[in-house]
């Protein structure tokens, strides 16, 4: 019995060896890593031009970008947001409404002057209201300027003032 176990042991063996030797030699041996196609260094960057837009898109950008930050500021105001927050809304209001003055005439950049000049007060206002005692009176502040902005300076009202 332990002679036929031992016999069939080592035919199993010897099979084992002689058919399945190089599949599992294949199977684990280390294959050579195949190297990518080396690009060419860049020496001199290209620069590509942006596509020119009018003084129209230009001024409809500005203005929804303005009216998106302002929308922003007032549901900071009413929603209990952190005081950073309410900061970086007004200063990309003001930052995007005075990109916006840049596109009109001189006598409606004046105009524009006055309503900048508001928002940098509310800005003042809300710097200095660090705990939230003014919130409501900023916010209300906040809604007239965008009103008295919108009524204004609305594409419609402004097409023939661009400079």
């Amino acid at each position: 019995m332990i002679k036929n176990i031992l016999f069939l042991f080592f035919i199993f063996c010897f099979l084992s060896s002689i058919l399945g030797c190089d599949a599992f030699v294949r199977k684990f041996t280390r294959k050579r890593k195949t190297e990518a196609p080396k690009e060419p260094m860049v020496l001199v960057p290209q620069e590509y031009k942006a596509p020119q837009m009018s003084k129209e898109e230009v001024y409809r950008q500005y203005f929804l970008y303005w009216r998106s930050w302002h929308d922003e500021l007032i549901n900071s105001l009413s929603g209990g947001a952190n005081h950073k927050k309410q900061m970086d809304c007004i200063n990309e209001a003001l930052k995007n409404l005075k990109q916006l003055r840049q596109g009109l005439q001189e006598a409606r950049q004046k105009k524009l002057d006055n309503y900048i000049k508001q928002l940098e007060d509310l800005r003042g206002s809300i710097r200095e209201d660090l705990y939230g005692t003014n919130v409501a009176q900023n916010r209300l502040s906040a809604e007239r300027i965008k009103r008295a902005i919108l009524r204004e300076f609305s594409y419609e009202k402004v097409k023939k003032y661009l400079a």
